[in-house]
């Protein structure tokens, strides 16, 4: 599947970190985790960390699938805002989901942390109002959060403007946001794996998976295997192919870069990171080495081609629009990328089992704007899955709740 164009900075700034072993020999372990993407890495971490044996196996060099596309913008915020959520599955579900993100970012941290050098910051928030029209439906957004406690400020037109230097009709500021390098995490997480034990294999194109209730044999093109108890896949937008239901939607989005800003970035992008109203939104964010990272122009469908041939076109309107966003500072073109992303209908992601197979093979599909923060919520609940434990979202973020 192909689910990149262009130069994701991430793997053009890094370069190729580590190189993992090819599987030459059968393993035996607890979890096979298929997908060596930010999801596999903090699932592994995860599982290992809490005396699991792990093998991390993907098709293509680690970190190089949609994580080197990923702009990894870090918030509790979901897609769907919390008053929505609330219509489709009760307030007190939509809270549970809103607090478990907020609380995952404390978590990330303690991860990159250990991790060391993947350029984790902690940031605010920055939800605002690019359309009149939008305001009331924020109110109420932000009074949602304030009854529940969220760390959340009401900021007038007049105080963006002067606490932030760009114009919008209003906004939601929250306290807790984060963002890191996802390509440089998965590497050192992964690096830590092998190092504490984990057979972790890149390049490594599968021909057969036999799932059984209490195990799961995969064998490689070249005949070697891997015997493990669980099955986790985690193979980002490509693990839809794994089960006929369509639980999400591909879309394509688009990213530019700046080269570094003489004299730092914009004001409001050393503070907070900003996203809008509109839909499909744009959204921007400052990068530890003082550029602008600026998303968004998303398509409704996913066309590889299409992507490819839209994508200088797609730069130019993301440069544009930076520009006017930060009207006071000259931003340079660097890079710019594409990728695959994937939209569920209600924001949410989907963690654990699937009725089209045994219980022996999991799912780890965090789909939407918060996959990384997804994957650290998920990377819990199916180590408590495995463990014969019950989570507190194991309902709502399960394919349950489509009735499978």
């Amino acid at each position: 599947m192909d689910i990149k164009s262009g130069y994701p900075f991430w793997a053009v700034k890094n370069g190729l970190m580590h190189a993992f072993p090819a599987l030459t020999r059968d393993v035996r372990c607890d979890v096979a985790v298929l997908g060596g993407g930010i999801s596999g890495a903090l699932i592994a971490h995860e599982l290992l960390t809490h005396g699991h044996s792990v093998c991390v196996l993907d098709k293509r060099d680690i970190g190089w699938g949609s994580t080197s596309a990923s702009t990894a913008l870090l918030q509790y915020e979901i897609d769907t805002p919390m008053c929505e959520l609330a219509k489709m599955y009760g307030e007190d579900n939509a809270v549970l989901a809103y607090l478990a993100c907020m609380q995952s970012i404390g978590v990330l941290a303690d991860i990159a942390a250990d991790a060391g050098d993947v350029a984790f910051d902690l940031r605010k928030s920055l939800y605002f109002s690019s359309q009149k029209s939008h305001v009331r439906r924020l109110q109420a957004e932000y009074a949602l959060r304030r009854k529940h406690r969220f760390p959340v400020h009401w900021l007038d037109a007049e105080d963006v403007r002067t606490q932030f230097g760009i114009e919008a009709h209003a906004a939601i500021l929250s306290d807790l946001a984060a963002q890191v390098d996802p390509y440089r995490l998965t590497y050192r997480l992964l690096m830590h794996a092998a190092d504490q034990g984990a057979s972790v294999h890149d390049r490594c194109t599968l021909k057969r998976i036999v799932a059984k209730p209490h195990r799961v044999e995969l064998t490689s093109e070249y005949g070697v295997q891997v015997h493990a108890k669980h099955l986790v896949v985690a193979a980002g937008y490509e693990s839809q192919q794994f089960i006929r239901q369509r639980v999400a939607k591909n879309r394509s989005s688009y990213a530019w870069i700046s080269e570094p800003v003489p004299g730092g970035v914009p004001h409001a992008l050393s503070k907070a990171m900003l996203w809008e109203t509109r839909r499909p939104y744009l959204y921007a964010r400052a990068t530890n080495d003082q550029r602008v990272l600026i998303g968004g122009e998303d398509d409704a469908f996913d066309v590889p081609l299409l992507r490819d041939a839209r994508l200088p076109k797609k730069a130019r309107t993301l440069h544009r629009k930076a520009a006017r966003l930060f009207p006071t500072v000259t931003l340079k073109p660097s890079f710019a990328w594409a990728g695959t992303f994937a939209e569920t209908a209600d924001g949410l992601p989907f963690f654990g089992v699937h009725a089209e197979h045994p219980p022996s093979v999991l799912f780890a599909m965090a789909y939407g704007g918060n996959g990384i923060t997804y994957s650290t919520i998920g990377a819990r609940l199916l180590r408590a899955t495995i463990e014969g434990r019950q989570h507190p979202l194991a309902a709502l973020f399960s394919f349950r709740r489509l009735g499978h």
